[in-house]
């Protein structure tokens, strides 16, 4: 089971906000890596960090061509199973020296966040990545969710999202819809990652925003109206 006190510090969002009119606005929730972040240059350069350390063969680039599940199902295909964890750790220290600098926003992230909350909603992360990690890329790149959860995969993030409330879940991966749809919330996929849009809508996407997260600002404005019809 995914640690739960990496979302307990923060409070629960309610299922929605409101918006204009008091009208009611969904809590969204975002994936980070290759959702709101590309961040395949940090982590390439934090596994050839790690690789020169330990003496351990890792292919960095081949790496980020299957980012999406944690840390230790990557390190198993490089480490025996025994030094797992402790290469884990160790990947985690060095994350924040070599991963947050080289570690771009994906276009529209920024904006795709603000939208929510001008509209009066919640935005909230969650994602399999470390935590205190994953809030040091926010804050480097000026990206301001309401809540932050990690350590949560495909299903697991499932945990979260209802915690939050949301019923929207935006993500590039087939483990992201798989999480969204557990959690019963609106699988929302973008085409960033390592999942193309063919493989997304055949994991149960119920929206594909074919141009990524610039596409997310109109695509939910249109969401919030048909939701107040609906209500």
């Amino acid at each position: 089971m995914a640690d739960m006190a990496s979302y307990d510090q923060h409070p629960p969002a309610a299922p929605h906000g409101t918006g204009a009119a008091g009208l009611p606005v969904p809590t969204v929730g975002f994936d980070l890596d290759m959702t709101l972040i590309d961040s395949r240059p940090g982590i390439e350069a934090t596994y050839e960090a790690l690789s020169a350390e330990t003496g351990t063969y890792i292919d960095s680039a081949l790496t980020v061509t299957r980012l999406g599940p944690p840390l230790e199902q990557e390190l198993a295909h490089w480490f025996p199973d025994g030094d797992i964890p402790w290469a884990a750790d160790r990947y985690r220290e060095l994350y924040p020296r070599y991963a947050i600098e080289p570690s771009p926003a994906l276009p529209g992230a920024r904006e795709a966040v603000a939208a929510v909350r001008e509209a009066g909603g919640r935005a909230v992360v969650v994602t399999a990545k470390h935590e205190p990690n994953a809030g040091l890329h926010l804050a480097h790149l000026g990206i301001e969710p309401d809540a932050v959860a990690g350590w949560l995969w495909a299903e697991a993030k499932a945990e979260a999202l209802r915690e939050f409330g949301a019923s929207v879940y935006v993500g590039d991966h087939t483990g992201d819809v798989r999480g969204a749809r557990t959690a019963g919330a609106l699988s929302v996929a973008v085409p960033t990652g390592p999942c193309d849009a063919d493989e997304l809508r055949a994991a149960g996407a119920g929206v594909v925003l074919e141009g990524g997260l610039p596409d997310f600002p109109a695509w939910f404005a249109r969401h919030c109206s048909r939701s107040r019809n609906a209500g």
